[in-house]
């Protein structure tokens, strides 16, 4: 969700608004991607390097957040909608740990979507905290390292209950992926539109679903006509 504090710049405003605009951003998509029959949303939400961003705007994230928690989650949950929270909790302050277990235990019944929020999160992150969980398993006799594969080793990352993400949406034109779901997302598709988020609306996710209907996923294969003697 690249793009709020662009958005408000070009406006001659600050970014905080474009952060607030971002929040409205999030609702629509969510709401719609429930009604399109999406099944997995995972939105970036704070990423490990936000950190490094100035004091009054990461104040200003977290405030976000904490809004959009304490604020949409019993539409989220009326709406049948599953709240998720991925990415590293050891760092974080006990109201926002208070608060995701709050989302997560309220919702943790519903089944029509999985919201997956990536918060504080960074994909080497992520796998660096699953590859030292596998090293503790392994030195505690609970795995054995000739054992472990692909499979095994996504049972250790915070996406372990969830399928590997089909598509990848990228707002505002810039082209990458800015360490995000860098295990999972190794045969997803991507979309980069060039539309900053505050104004990625329905109509924009549609196109981007129609765009991926046509693409011929191979996943390293070759199509079968070539295949075929």
């Amino acid at each position: 969700m690249d793009g709020n504090g662009r958005w408000a710049a070009r406006r001659g405003l600050p970014r905080t608004l474009g952060h607030r605009k971002g929040v409205e951003a999030v609702r629509r998509i969510v709401r719609h991607a429930g009604n399109r029959g999406v099944e997995v949303l995972t939105l970036f939400a704070f990423s490990r390097e936000n950190w490094s961003r100035p004091a009054r705007e990461i104040a200003e994230l977290l405030s976000l957040l904490r809004f959009f928690i304490r604020n949409d989650l019993a539409e989220l949950a009326g709406n049948g909608v599953a709240v998720n929270v991925i990415g590293s909790r050891d760092d974080l302050s006990d109201d926002l740990l208070d608060l995701i277990a709050e989302a997560e235990a309220r919702t943790a019944g519903n089944d029509r979507m999985q919201l997956l929020l990536a918060f504080n999160y960074g994909g080497r992150d992520e796998i660096v905290r699953a590859a030292r969980r596998i090293a503790e398993a392994a030195a505690r006799g609970d795995l054995d390292p000739a054992a472990l594969d692909e499979s095994a080793f996504s049972s250790f990352l915070d996406t372990a209950n969830f399928p590997d993400p089909d598509l990848v949406i990228r707002t505002s034109g810039e082209l990458r992926v800015s360490n995000f779901l860098l295990w999972q997302s190794a045969y997803a598709e991507y979309a980069f539109p060039s539309v900053l988020w505050p104004d990625f609306d329905e109509a924009l996710f549609d196109e981007a679903l129609a765009d991926f209907a046509n693409r011929d996923r191979r996943f390293g294969a070759v199509p079968v006509s070539i295949a075929r003697p």
